[in-house]
This record gives C-alpha cells, sequence and structure tokens, in this order.
C-alpha cells in the first residue's frame, strides 16, 4: 500500500468537504444539535405526574397526606373531584394520569386502630410509566405509614424496632437519571448514522459524476482509494464525538470517569467500523439516493432498535439477541456505558473490542472486494 496515493486521496476529499460549506458546517454542528434535541425528548424520568384527587374524608390527615403527595415534586394535583362519576370521564380523557381516592372513614379507621385504605387509580396504557407511578405512589404511602405509625409508638412511649434495615446504594448513578443511561446510546446513534450516510454518499457522488473512471485508470489501488476516501470523514466524525461530549456535559452533566484515551481509540475504531459501512454501501450503489436509504436504513433502525441503546437486550427473545450482533453501535454502547458511567478499564470490555475490530476488517474486505471486480485490481 502506497501511503502517498492514500494521503492525495484523503487530502482531495478534504477539499471537496471544505468546498461544500453549508454540508461541512452540518456534519460539524448538526450532530451536537441532535443531542440537545434526543437528551431532552428521550427521557424515561416521570416527574409532574398529572393527579386528581377524590377527598371524601377531608380531615387533617387526609390533607396532610395531599400536600405530602404535592411537595414530593413526582405529582402535580391539577383537580379536586367531588363525585365517583367524575373519575371515569378524567381517565377517558387523560385529564390525569393518577386519581387518588380516599375514602370518608380514613381518619375514623386510623384513630380507630383499624386499618385505613387509599385507592390509587393509574392510567395502565403506558405500562413503563404506569409502573413507576405505582412505585411512587406505593413509596408515598409507606412513609406515611411510617410516619403514623412513629407517632403512636411515641404516644405510647414505645420505640419502633427494624429487625433488618434496608439501605440500597445506587452505583454510578446515584441519582437515578435515565438521561445518564440513554446519552451513550445517543452518541452511538448519531455517530453511526452521520458517519455511515456521509461516507455513503462519497464514492457514489464520483460514479454519478464520471470522475470514478479517472480512478480507475489511475496507478490507485483499490484499498488506497477505500481508506482514502475513509480517512477525512474519520477525522471530522472525532470531532463529531468531542463536540457531542461537550454539550453533554454542559446541558445533561455527564462526565467520563474514566480513560480519555481508551475513548479515544474505541471511538476511533468504532468510527472506523461505521464508515467501513458506508465505504460498502457506496460501492454496491449506483446513486446518492440509493446509498442515503440504504445507509439511513442500516444505520438507524438498528442502533435504536437493537443495540440496547433503549430496549435491554436480556429482555429479547433469543433469536432477535442473535440479530442485535449485527449492528456494530451494540458494541460501542456498551464500552460507552463502561468508560464514562463506570470508569472501568479495557478489562471489563475487551470482547467488545473484538467485535468492532471483526466489524470494520469484514466491511472494509467486502468494499474492497466488490470495488476490485468493478474498476480495477489492486
Amino acid at each position: 500500500m502506497n501511503f502517498i496515493r492514500v494521503k492525495a486521496i484523503a487530502k482531495k476529499e478534504f477539499k471537496h468537504l471544505f468546498r461544500d460549506i453549508r454540508m461541512l458546517l452540518i456534519l460539524l454542528f448538526f450532530p451536537a444539535f441532535l443531542l440537545g434535541i434526543f437528551g431532552y425528548a428521550v427521557n424515561f424520568d416521570v416527574k409532574n405526574i398529572k393527579t386528581v384527587v377524590y377527598d371524601s374524608d377531608k380531615s387533617d390527615l387526609s390533607r396532610n397526606f395531599i400536600n405530602s403527595l404535592s411537595s414530593s415534586g413526582y405529582f402535580n394535583i391539577t383537580n379536586y373531584i367531588d363525585s365517583d362519576a367524575e373519575i371515569k370521564k378524567i381517565l377517558d380523557k387523560k385529564d390525569a394520569q393518577l386519581i387518588v381516592v380516599i375514602p370518608k372513614n380514613l381518619s375514623q379507621e386510623y384513630f380507630a386502630n383499624r386499618e385505613a385504605k387509599i385507592q390509587y387509580l393509574i392510567d395502565g396504557v403506558d405500562g413503563n410509566t404506569a409502573n413507576l407511578i405505582q412505585n411512587y405512589v406505593t413509596a408515598a404511602t409507606n412513609d406515611l405509614s411510617n410516619k403514623l405509625t412513629l407517632e403512636k409508638m411515641s404516644k405510647t412511649g414505645m420505640k419502633l424496632y427494624t429487625p433488618v434495615d434496608f439501605q440500597p446504594i445506587f452505583w454510578f448513578n446515584p441519582e437515578l437519571k435515565s438521561t445518564k443511561f440513554l446519552i451513550p446510546g445517543l452518541i452511538a446513534m448519531i455517530l453511526i448514522v452521520t458517519s455511515a450516510v456521509s461516507v455513503s454518499l462519497s464514492l457514489v457522488r464520483e460514479k454519478e459524476r464520471g470522475t470514478i473512471e479517472q480512478v480507475h485508470v489511475s496507478p490507485v489501488k483499490s484499498g488506497e482509494l477505500l481508506i482514502g476516501k475513509t480517512t477525512p470523514y474519520i477525522i471530522l466524525a472525532l470531532f463529531n464525538a468531542l463536540m457531542i461530549l461537550i454539550v453533554g456535559y454542559i446541558l445533561f452533566g455527564v462526565e467520563v470517569k474514566g480513560s480519555y484515551l481508551l475513548l479515544f481509540l474505541t471511538t476511533s475504531l468504532f468510527l472506523l467500523a461505521s464508515t467501513s459501512m458506508g465505504i460498502l454501501i457506496s460501492v454496491v450503489s449506483d446513486s446518492q439516493q440509493v446509498a442515503f436509504n440504504i445507509a439511513t436504513m442500516a444505520s438507524l433502525l438498528p442502533s435504536v432498535i437493537l443495540s440496547g441503546f433503549i430496549f435491554p437486550i436480556d429482555s429479547m427473545p433469543w433469536i432477535v439477541q442473535v440479530f442485535t450482533n449485527l449492528t456494530p453501535a451494540k458494541f460501542y454502547i456498551e464500552i460507552l456505558r463502561a468508560i464514562i458511567l463506570k470508569g472501568v478499564g479495557v478489562e471489563a470490555f475487551y470482547m467488545q473490542v473484538v467485535y468492532l475490530l471483526i466489524f470494520a476488517t469484514i466491511f472494509l474486505g467486502l468494499a474492497n472486494l466488490i470495488n476490485s471486480r468493478k474498476g480495477k485490481t489492486p
């Protein structure tokens, strides 16, 4: 391989990039913009739950409980109702996600040392949200129950004894913010889409303009052509990755806890695999429209559905888990979460590095083979 020829092709591709200022600005800043949009839009945290209260008791006890709900930050009490007939209408119109039904004998049962009950009616259309709401109201009810128990025990002079002290400690994401879990997946999705699409259009552009024939009659070998075409986009994508990390830190407080060198090396490897996929698509495509459609389908859908970005791979059927190995984003997301969130070393994700190497080798090898047969022999 002649590195002078590779350098010449890369230089030529850089000139094409800098000639189209609008496209260059899109490639440089659009990924960071996407991270900001998706980072706020894709969020599993449930707050300000629209809550309606049906308080039949209207006692100090019920009012204290309602105040504790509204002050927690999770519940936004939007209305109070006075009859059962309004409940179905509210849930049907989705005017509330939660209806708290307090019976009229709540305080009476409590002061009679009998079990007092509170009913929660939850909109279960969105199962994940409904499950989180259930957890929140369960925690709120337990807090009320414990507080009332302590008050009764203190009045009698007894002390509450807890046989087992339950103290959970959450590592890596103590605030349990879904954004910190999703940001690495967003980084992988944005990088693979932008790099695969932009690279896939480069070689096809040469075909449409007829300049590819000049390359074929030159001494440039197929492998040199592909590497030279890939190099500028890898450098550009590395700059995108830096911009995305900066935006992620400023907007969402996501810090890199691990090695920056490891992050740089593994990101470079992932971008090599992604751009190699784009080169393979450009080799088999005859028009920019076809290349764009294939690159979008091959990068966007697998990186969202099959990579573990949103949906846990362990929860998928085994046959679907097999297909998740078809996208390099799956392995890069595991690497990102290990480096950014956990701060671990390469010993924790070396197999993912091996898989990315395999991807890059296969994509570049196939692209080189097909391009050699179409145009010239390396």
